[in-house]
Protein backbone atom coordinates (compact mmCIF):
# COMPACT_ATOMS: atom_id res chain seq x y z
CA UNK A 1 0.00 0.00 0.00
CA UNK A 2 1.41 3.32 -1.03
CA UNK A 3 0.46 6.76 -0.19
CA UNK A 4 -1.07 9.56 -2.47
CA UNK A 5 2.31 12.06 -1.62
CA UNK A 6 3.79 13.70 -4.58
CA UNK A 7 7.51 13.49 -5.26
CA UNK A 8 10.25 15.24 -3.22
CA UNK A 9 10.59 18.59 -3.82
CA UNK A 10 13.59 19.43 -6.22
CA UNK A 11 17.00 20.08 -4.30
CA UNK A 12 15.64 17.87 -1.07
CA UNK A 13 17.85 16.82 0.92
CA UNK A 14 19.04 12.89 2.39
CA UNK A 15 17.07 13.89 5.43
CA UNK A 16 13.82 14.73 3.41
CA UNK A 17 14.49 11.91 0.74
CA UNK A 18 14.24 9.91 3.97
CA UNK A 19 11.08 11.20 5.45
CA UNK A 20 9.45 10.84 1.84
CA UNK A 21 10.25 7.59 1.62
CA UNK A 22 8.61 6.78 4.43
CA UNK A 23 5.76 8.76 3.95
CA UNK A 24 4.57 7.21 0.12
CA UNK A 25 4.98 3.52 2.19
CA UNK A 26 1.80 3.86 4.21
CA UNK A 27 1.39 1.00 6.35
CA UNK A 28 -1.94 -0.43 6.67
CA UNK A 29 -3.92 -0.39 9.94
CA UNK A 30 -2.84 -3.69 11.12
CA UNK A 31 0.60 -2.93 10.32
CA UNK A 32 0.14 0.71 11.90
CA UNK A 33 -0.94 -1.16 15.31
CA UNK A 34 1.44 -3.37 15.29
CA UNK A 35 4.63 -0.88 14.83
CA UNK A 36 2.83 1.03 17.66
CA UNK A 37 2.83 -1.42 19.92
CA UNK A 38 6.18 -2.84 19.36
CA UNK A 39 7.27 0.41 19.27
CA UNK A 40 6.07 0.53 23.32
CA UNK A 41 8.11 -2.64 23.73
CA UNK A 42 11.04 -0.69 23.20
CA UNK A 43 11.03 1.55 25.72
CA UNK A 44 9.04 -0.80 28.00
CA UNK A 45 11.17 -3.93 27.75
CA UNK A 46 14.18 -3.11 25.65
CA UNK A 47 13.38 -5.12 22.69
CA UNK A 48 14.03 -5.20 19.04
CA UNK A 49 12.91 -1.83 17.02
CA UNK A 50 10.29 -2.58 14.21
CA UNK A 51 11.22 -2.06 10.58
CA UNK A 52 11.06 1.37 9.35
CA UNK A 53 7.91 1.50 6.72
CA UNK A 54 10.74 2.34 4.09
CA UNK A 55 12.26 -1.18 4.86
CA UNK A 56 9.02 -3.01 5.17
CA UNK A 57 8.13 -1.59 1.61
CA UNK A 58 11.41 -2.62 0.31
CA UNK A 59 10.90 -5.97 1.97
CA UNK A 60 7.56 -6.44 0.03
CA UNK A 61 9.02 -5.46 -2.95
CA UNK A 62 12.12 -8.23 -2.84
CA UNK A 63 9.10 -10.95 -1.68
CA UNK A 64 7.28 -10.04 -4.97
CA UNK A 65 9.76 -9.76 -7.08
CA UNK A 66 10.68 -13.51 -6.41
CA UNK A 67 7.35 -14.64 -6.30
CA UNK A 68 8.21 -15.55 -2.47
CA UNK A 69 6.46 -18.94 -1.18
CA UNK A 70 8.68 -20.02 1.49
CA UNK A 71 10.26 -16.72 3.82
CA UNK A 72 12.18 -16.93 7.41
CA UNK A 73 12.72 -14.21 10.02
CA UNK A 74 15.21 -13.75 12.57
CA UNK A 75 14.54 -11.22 14.98
CA UNK A 76 11.90 -9.27 16.75
CA UNK A 77 10.45 -6.10 15.60
CA UNK A 78 6.41 -7.31 16.74
CA UNK A 79 5.98 -9.31 13.39
CA UNK A 80 5.93 -5.71 11.62
CA UNK A 81 8.46 -6.79 8.94
CA UNK A 82 6.70 -10.33 8.99
CA UNK A 83 3.12 -8.08 7.54
CA UNK A 84 5.28 -6.67 5.17
CA UNK A 85 6.48 -9.61 3.56
CA UNK A 86 3.28 -11.50 3.81
CA UNK A 87 1.97 -8.14 1.60
CA UNK A 88 4.80 -9.30 -1.33
CA UNK A 89 4.48 -13.07 -0.90
CA UNK A 90 2.38 -15.47 -3.19
CA UNK A 91 -1.09 -15.66 -1.17
CA UNK A 92 0.08 -19.60 -0.84
CA UNK A 93 3.13 -18.29 0.68
CA UNK A 94 4.01 -19.15 4.15
CA UNK A 95 5.98 -17.14 6.41
CA UNK A 96 8.01 -18.71 9.20
CA UNK A 97 9.56 -16.41 12.22
CA UNK A 98 12.05 -17.54 14.40
CA UNK A 99 12.98 -15.69 17.56
CA UNK A 100 14.93 -16.65 21.16
CA UNK A 101 12.78 -14.17 22.72
CA UNK A 102 9.37 -15.82 24.69
CA UNK A 103 8.26 -11.66 24.78
CA UNK A 104 9.06 -11.19 20.77
CA UNK A 105 7.00 -14.53 19.36
CA UNK A 106 3.89 -13.74 21.52
CA UNK A 107 4.01 -9.89 20.00
CA UNK A 108 4.34 -11.62 16.32
CA UNK A 109 1.50 -14.22 17.23
CA UNK A 110 -0.41 -11.10 17.96
CA UNK A 111 0.25 -9.67 15.14
CA UNK A 112 -0.33 -12.11 12.48
CA UNK A 113 -4.17 -12.84 14.47
CA UNK A 114 -5.26 -9.15 14.40
CA UNK A 115 -4.25 -9.16 11.00
CA UNK A 116 -6.81 -11.69 10.26
CA UNK A 117 -4.11 -13.77 8.77
CA UNK A 118 -4.92 -17.95 7.88
CA UNK A 119 -3.20 -20.19 10.69
CA UNK A 120 -1.36 -22.13 7.86
CA UNK A 121 0.27 -18.83 6.27
CA UNK A 122 2.34 -18.00 9.65
CA UNK A 123 4.87 -20.45 11.20
CA UNK A 124 6.55 -19.09 14.77
CA UNK A 125 9.59 -21.31 15.95
CA UNK A 126 10.89 -20.73 19.37
CA UNK A 127 15.11 -21.19 19.95
CA UNK A 128 18.21 -19.64 18.95
CA UNK A 129 19.52 -20.66 15.61
CA UNK A 130 21.92 -23.03 16.76
CA UNK A 131 19.18 -25.15 17.68
CA UNK A 132 16.38 -23.98 15.04
CA UNK A 133 18.66 -23.69 11.57
CA UNK A 134 19.03 -27.77 11.56
CA UNK A 135 15.89 -28.20 11.30
CA UNK A 136 15.01 -26.14 8.51
CA UNK A 137 15.72 -27.05 4.98
CA UNK A 138 18.85 -26.04 2.74
CA UNK A 139 18.08 -24.35 -0.25
CA UNK A 140 14.02 -24.26 0.48
CA UNK A 141 13.86 -20.25 0.74
CA UNK A 142 13.18 -17.32 -1.31
CA UNK A 143 14.13 -15.29 1.23
CA UNK A 144 15.81 -15.13 4.46
CA UNK A 145 15.66 -11.75 6.62
CA UNK A 146 17.39 -10.74 9.50
CA UNK A 147 16.98 -7.84 12.12
CA UNK A 148 18.14 -6.99 15.49
CA UNK A 149 22.23 -6.71 16.69
CA UNK A 150 24.15 -9.02 13.94
CA UNK A 151 26.59 -10.24 16.67
CA UNK A 152 23.58 -12.92 17.43
CA UNK A 153 23.34 -14.25 14.05
CA UNK A 154 27.14 -13.27 12.78
CA UNK A 155 28.44 -16.86 13.38
CA UNK A 156 25.69 -18.65 11.24
CA UNK A 157 26.09 -16.59 8.21
CA UNK A 158 26.63 -19.92 6.78
CA UNK A 159 24.22 -22.16 7.77
CA UNK A 160 21.55 -18.86 7.04
CA UNK A 161 23.01 -18.78 3.61
CA UNK A 162 22.43 -22.46 3.08
CA UNK A 163 18.85 -21.84 3.83
CA UNK A 164 18.41 -19.13 0.42
CA UNK A 165 17.88 -21.02 -3.02
CA UNK A 166 19.85 -20.01 -6.12
CA UNK A 167 17.62 -16.80 -6.98
CA UNK A 168 16.79 -15.97 -3.50
CA UNK A 169 17.73 -13.39 -1.17
CA UNK A 170 19.46 -13.41 2.22
CA UNK A 171 18.21 -10.18 3.74
CA UNK A 172 20.23 -8.26 6.86
CA UNK A 173 18.67 -5.47 8.27
CA UNK A 174 20.51 -2.49 10.29
CA UNK A 175 23.70 -1.89 8.48
CA UNK A 176 23.21 2.02 8.70
CA UNK A 177 22.97 2.25 12.18
CA UNK A 178 26.29 1.05 12.23
CA UNK A 179 29.86 3.40 11.92
CA UNK A 180 31.06 -0.12 9.59
CA UNK A 181 33.20 2.39 7.92
CA UNK A 182 34.92 4.02 10.71
CA UNK A 183 37.91 1.51 11.16
CA UNK A 184 38.38 3.39 15.32
CA UNK A 185 34.74 1.74 15.91
CA UNK A 186 35.41 -1.59 17.68
CA UNK A 187 32.32 -2.37 19.55
CA UNK A 188 30.76 -6.36 19.25
CA UNK A 189 27.85 -4.94 16.59
CA UNK A 190 30.32 -2.72 14.59
CA UNK A 191 32.41 -5.68 14.29
CA UNK A 192 30.12 -8.17 13.90
CA UNK A 193 28.64 -6.25 10.69
CA UNK A 194 32.34 -5.77 9.11
CA UNK A 195 32.94 -9.65 9.12
CA UNK A 196 29.08 -10.10 7.72
CA UNK A 197 30.43 -7.60 5.02
CA UNK A 198 33.80 -8.84 4.29
CA UNK A 199 32.01 -12.52 4.10
CA UNK A 200 29.54 -10.96 1.64
CA UNK A 201 31.18 -9.62 -0.58
CA UNK A 202 34.32 -12.35 -0.70
CA UNK A 203 31.32 -15.24 -1.95
CA UNK A 204 31.73 -14.85 -5.60
CA UNK A 205 28.22 -16.50 -6.02
CA UNK A 206 26.46 -13.79 -4.29
CA UNK A 207 25.19 -10.47 -5.96
CA UNK A 208 25.29 -7.55 -3.19
CA UNK A 209 23.94 -4.50 -2.66
CA UNK A 210 23.59 -2.16 0.53
CA UNK A 211 20.29 -0.20 0.40
CA UNK A 212 19.85 2.99 2.15
CA UNK A 213 16.43 2.97 3.69
CA UNK A 214 15.70 3.51 7.16
CA UNK A 215 18.55 1.97 9.34
CA UNK A 216 19.80 0.28 6.16
CA UNK A 217 19.34 -2.89 4.20
CA UNK A 218 22.63 -5.36 3.11
CA UNK A 219 21.23 -7.67 0.34
CA UNK A 220 22.80 -10.85 -0.89
CA UNK A 221 21.44 -12.77 -3.84
CA UNK A 222 22.50 -16.01 -4.85
CA UNK A 223 23.26 -16.30 -8.01
CA UNK A 224 20.86 -18.93 -10.20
Amino acid sequence: MTSPAGPPPPGAQPADAAAYADTFAAEPPAVAAARHRAEAAVDALGTVAPVEPAVGATLAVLAAGVGARSVVTIGGGGGVAGLWLLQGMRADGVLTALDSDPTELRAARRTFTDAGLPSGRTRLIFGTLVEVLPRLSPGAYDLVCCAGPPAEYSKQLPGLLDLVRGGGSLVLHGISASAVGDRSQRDPQTVAWRELVRTLKDDEDLVRAVIPVGAGLLVATKRS
